[in-house]
């Protein structure tokens, strides 16, 4: 898969696209367009087609949407990205000149959709930013860039905008960073943008998570605007003020990825070195614990009791958190370790009774 190396240097971090998450009104339009544009950001953001969850609730203004964005920019020399759902939403998107396109969480987990959009793309130079898929699946996200990569285009950028989980957050949809690290770890040229407003959920966290975005070397933020938040169409909760997002810009700090001052370097060198010996030691032990486990499996099988036992398991979760809670561990932190050690000891186990 080719993706143009250059793309992510000429993004110049951090590269910052703004606007309302839905185009409401030639007015309302213009208004943020020119807003966001003094504040000296030239991508505008704005949904044309918005895929709601439920029918009867606002769904974009459609083409005349299209419209707008081609007016405005003949005004103000800014550049307009917008969401593409269907091969007809692209062909129309091109036709009016938008500049940038994504595809949405939506589409992403429909490879069939992805690639007829993928298939339409083929011969079209035009950036195409891909949101993660709504589940917490990296292969999807993946096959989704591996798809429009395999129409030519080279300019290519992922969106983190966070996942769906059952379980109570604080977020509307759970950041799970660690898959995005993955995605860089696979693709290191990927450009990577955080979209703080999805993540969030509520404008106060917004800062929030743009700042640990930016702090975890992500190339840039995609960020919801709108005139009088609260009185936006869809998704008024998480959109933010022009005056706000001023001030935010005015916080985030921005950190370099490398400090050559000899200190830093020996002292950072020095702490490293102190992590991979107690890594080593962690390794160690690990495979120490393997070992009991395969001879617990063995002495299962011979005695004739099942693998899984569950009230164990119950009382090695309670402790191992407990223990945890007196080191001043995060408590999901140490349940997230055990439960793969103990995923990998069921099949270890699994194995032993299988021979």
């Amino acid at each position: 898969m080719e993706i143009d190396s250059t793309w992510r240097q000429h993004l110049r971090r951090p590269w910052i696209m703004a606007g309302p998450c839905s185009a409401e009104s030639s007015e309302q339009l213009r208004e943020i367009t020119k807003e966001i544009y003094r504040l000296g950001i030239k991508v505008i953001r704005a949904g044309i087609w918005k895929p709601r969850t439920r029918p009867n609730h606002f769904e974009g203004v459609g083409e005349e949407g299209l419209k707008w964005m081609a007016s405005i920019k003949k005004e103000i020399p800014v550049q307009f990205a917008t969401e593409v759902a269907t091969p007809q939403h692209l062909e129309l998107a091109l036709k009016y000149g938008v500049d940038i396109i994504w595809i949405g969480a939506r589409t992403t987990v429909n490879p069939f959709i992805v690639q007829d959009i993928a298939d339409a793309l083929t011969g079209v130079d035009i950036p195409v930013f891909i949101k993660n898929p709504i589940n917490p699946d990296l292969a999807l996200w993946l096959g989704c860039i591996e798809r429009i990569a395999g129409a030519g285009v080279k300019k290519i950028a992922a969106i983190h905008r966070g996942f769906s989980s059952f379980k109570k957050s604080s977020f509307r949809n759970e950041p799970l960073w660690q898959i995005a690290i993955e995605l860089k770890q696979h693709l290191p040229d990927l450009p990577l943008i955080c979209d703080p407003s999805h993540i969030a959920g509520d404008r106060s966290m917004v800062t929030e998570i743009a700042q640990k975005a930016l702090d975890m070397s992500y190339d840039g933020l995609m960020i919801e605007v709108h005139p009088i938040p609260d009185q936006a169409l869809s998704d008024p909760k998480q959109q933010v003020a022009p005056m706000q997002l001023a001030e935010m810009l005015k916080q985030l700090t921005i950190r370099s990825d490398t400090n050559k001052d000899a200190l830093f370097t020996s002292k950072l060198e020095e702490l490293r070195n102190k992590i991979d010996s107690i890594d080593h030691d962690l390794v160690e032990h690990l495979a120490t614990r393997m070992t009991l486990i395969e001879e617990i499996g063995q002495y299962k099988k011979e005695n004739d009791v099942t693998i899984l036992q569950l009230e164990r398991w119950k009382a090695i979760l309670t402790s191992r958190k407990q223990w945890g809670k007196t080191l001043n561990l995060n408590s999901e932190f140490i349940e997230d370790i055990y439960k793969t050690i103990h995923t990998e000891s069921i099949r270890k186990q699994t194995d032993i009774f299988n021979n």
